[in-house]
């Protein structure tokens, strides 16, 4: 039975995360949809679908030949990394630095984009389709399966880590299929900040212990070092946020 003190956090942070790519991969599988159809749409994602499929299914037995310390000082150095990149740019959002994620602006960009795409080919336009379904799907799911296995492989934790991800995307899928228009409702820079919070714990958590760290506390400083990390996000936001300019008559 895993240690739900550690695999809960795992399942959170994939949870979240996943929520953030799906829901921007379906942004880009809808324009497909309204512009050419569900037929490209739907044989675009399939494929990217299958080749991530065989990437995890290749990657599983060579993780287990990787040893244990290796394995977490390598993964968490990386999402160390990833993690303070999300809260880095959340904490921007949040200041007013640069614009807050919008679903509708990228839906109208891509539409337009690929529109012109399509227009310009008069024999592949499903191809040039399906082939935009492929790209973003593949992307966004390159995503996905990093942060599984960086928040999962650390203690074995890939099978509650992956049921956070599967979750995350039953519910995007629903949520699409009712609505049938980008999903700007879900809070995306809240969802960023609060991920880049838990990776970039898992990232210092899984680097020392992988260095042989003895955390006091044992799992319980994930939580820590949680803490640490979204009071250092909120401060820096307040920190960088603009001071409004006093109009003088």
């Amino acid at each position: 039975m895993p240690d739900w003190t550690t695999a809960g956090p795992a399942v959170g942070a994939a949870f979240l995360a996943s929520l953030v790519e799906v829901v921007e991969a379906f942004t880009i599988v809808l324009v497909v949809a309204t512009l050419r159809g569900w037929k490209p749409a739907v044989a675009g994602t399939g494929a990217a679908l299958a080749l991530l499929a065989l990437i995890v299914v290749t990657l599983g037995p060579l993780l287990a030949l990787v040893p244990l310390a290796a394995l977490q000082l390598v993964i968490g150095v990386l999402l160390l990394l990833f993690g303070i990149g999300w809260l880095r740019k959340a904490a921007l959002r949040t200041a007013g630095v640069i614009p807050l994620h919008d679903e509708d602006a990228i839906f109208a960009r891509e539409t337009a984009q690929l529109g012109a795409e399509v227009a310009r080919s008069k024999t592949a336009q499903d191809w040039i389709a399906g082939i935009a379904a492929f790209k973003a799907v593949l992307l966004e799911g390159l995503e996905v399966v990093f942060i599984v296995i960086a928040v999962g492989a650390g203690k074995g934790l890939l099978g509650p880590a992956s049921l956070g991800a599967l979750a995350a995307c039953a519910l995007v899928l629903v949520a699409g299929a009712l609505a049938h228009r980008p999903l700007t409702r879900v809070p995306e820079n809240t969802l960023k900040f609060g991920v880049g919070v838990m990776l970039s714990a898992f990232g210092v958590f899984w680097t020392g212990e992988g260095l042989g760290i003895d955390w006091p506390g044992g799992d319980l400083a994930l939580l820590v070092f949680a803490a640490l990390f979204l009071l250092t996000g909120l401060g820096a936001a307040r920190m960088v946020r603009p001071v409004p300019t006093e109009v003088t008559s």
